[in-house]
This record gives C-alpha cells, sequence and structure tokens, in this order.
C-alpha cells in the first residue's frame, strides 16, 4: 500500500486539536500509518539526563500524527490534494496532484 506521503513534503493537518496547521514532514513510519510533522503535535515529555540530554528535564518533541489526519498540500498550486500516481511513456512512476495535473515530484 502505498501511503502519497514522503519524508520532506509539506502537509495540512485536517483533523484533531492541530488542524488547520502547516509542516514539513519529518519522517515517516509506514508499518504504523503515521507521519512526524514539524512543530505539529507537540508533546512534553520528562527525561532522565544521558548522554544526548546532560541537563535532563522536560523536553518539548513531535509525536505522531496518523496519516488519514494530514494532506498533502502541492507546492505548485498550493492546494491541499489527493495524489495521483501517474505513468509515464518509459515507464516512470510519477506522484501528481489531482487538483491542477502537475508533478510533483
Amino acid at each position: 500500500m502505498s501511503l502519497g506521503i514522503k519524508k520532506e513534503d509539506t502537509v495540512v493537518v485536517i483533523a484533531g486539536k492541530e488542524k488547520g496547521k502547516k509542516g514539513r514532514v519529518l519522517a515517516v513510519k509506514k508499518d504504523k500509518h503515521q507521519v512526524l510533522v514539524e512543530k505539529i503535535n507537540i508533546i512534553k515529555k520528562h527525561m532522565k539526563p544521558n548522554k544526548k540530554y546532560s541537563q535532563g528535564g522536560i523536553i518539548e518533541k513531535e509525536a505522531p500524527v496518523h496519516i488519514s489526519n494530514v494532506m498533502l498540500s502541492c507546492p505548485k498550486c498550493s492546494k491541499t490534494t489527493k495524489v495521483a500516481v501517474t505513468v509515464l511513456d518509459s515507464g516512470e512512476r510519477h506522484r501528481t496532484c489531482k487538483k491542477c495535473k502537475e508533478v510533483i515530484d
């Protein structure tokens, strides 16, 4: 199953407490159908001091969002869109915006 969203894409949250916010995808967890979006779904985590966090304490970080709650924002027309997969004559597959019919990548 293709998820249609990749790392470095710009997405818009369409459901939940962060509805309407835009962000860049930092990571995609295909097995759990989740995405990690920059500055979206911020949680506070209590950390013990370790090598990465020498001070310890309360840190803020992004939590994953289910992929059904985000929608791809087309870089060309800047509208939220579903992703269509088009096959060119050479056999290459490309993601395409369903609204403006432009190739996303």
